[in-house]
């Protein structure tokens, strides 16, 4: 792993990553940076936050391209979405959400492939870290 990856996985297993202004598929789209924090074991809360949203589906891809990086830095495949609050002031758009992250495909109906994401993620230029 190289330095500055090995820095970007430290910070976002460590709880705070610092902001990042990334282009993205949604023009003017800002992406703010992300909170993680384990709550017990496999349960994740993610806060993320991006100005130039044009809906609450944009803040809660982030959330979820963050949620899969951390299952494959942490050494696991999936994740299930277990909620997802979002909100909106000033231009800020906000997202806490909760995911679980396992090595097996967990079950229910929300669930993703890690790589998957990350890859998607990166084509729609929405960052992970």
């Amino acid at each position: 792993m190289g330095t500055g990856a090995a820095l970007a996985a430290a910070a976002l297993m460590g709880g705070c990553v610092s902001p990042v202004d990334t282009p993205s598929a949604t023009d003017g789209a800002s992406y703010l940076g992300v909170d993680t924090r384990l709550l017990d074991g496999d349960l994740v809360n993610f806060h993320v936050s991006m100005a130039g949203a044009d809906e609450e589906n944009d803040v809660a891809a982030y959330a979820e391209c963050a949620a899969a990086q951390y299952a494959l830095i942490r050494g696991f495949g999936f994740a299930r979405h277990v909620r997802t609050n979002v909100s909106q002031e000033a231009g800020i758009w906000r997202a806490d959400a909760v995911y679980t992250i396992s090595s097996a495909l967990p079950e229910g109906l929300r669930t993703i492939d890690a790589e998957v994401v990350v890859a998607n993620c990166r084509e729609q230029r929405i960052p992970t870290v």
